[in-house]
């Protein structure tokens, strides 16, 4: 999979850098949202806490994909600005506690 950014836009306004780029992946499936983030992440440079990515629409019958993402300042400004939903969609899956299962025996 590779990623070329083809615009970046700062907004000074929600104290953030808005990024839209390709994603090329032949030969691949369509790449997850939380395999693009830490693309992204290695190529803007930035911590996983600060950056959101809002979409990624993959073109019909082409193994390429327009996606959009937001670099923020601080993590607070993320919090203030963006939906729970896209949150929650760029969180990545904890892994299951193991003192749960030695607290029930």
């Amino acid at each position: 999979m590779d990623i070329e950014i083809f615009e970046k836009k700062e907004n000074v306004l929600f104290d953030r850098t808005e990024v839209k780029f390709y994603c090329l992946y032949e030969g691949e499936p369509t790449p997850k949202i939380l395999d693009v983030k830490s693309k992204l992440i290695t190529l803007l440079d930035t911590k996983k806490e600060l950056i959101v990515v809002d979409n990624l629409q993959p073109g019909y019958g082409e193994p390429k994909a327009v996606g959009y993402a937001k670099v923020y300042g601080r993590e607070s400004s993320l919090l203030d600005v963006e939906k729970p939903s896209i949150i929650a969609k760029n969180k990545e899956q904890e892994a299951p506690a193991e003192e749960d299962d030695e607290a029930e025996e």
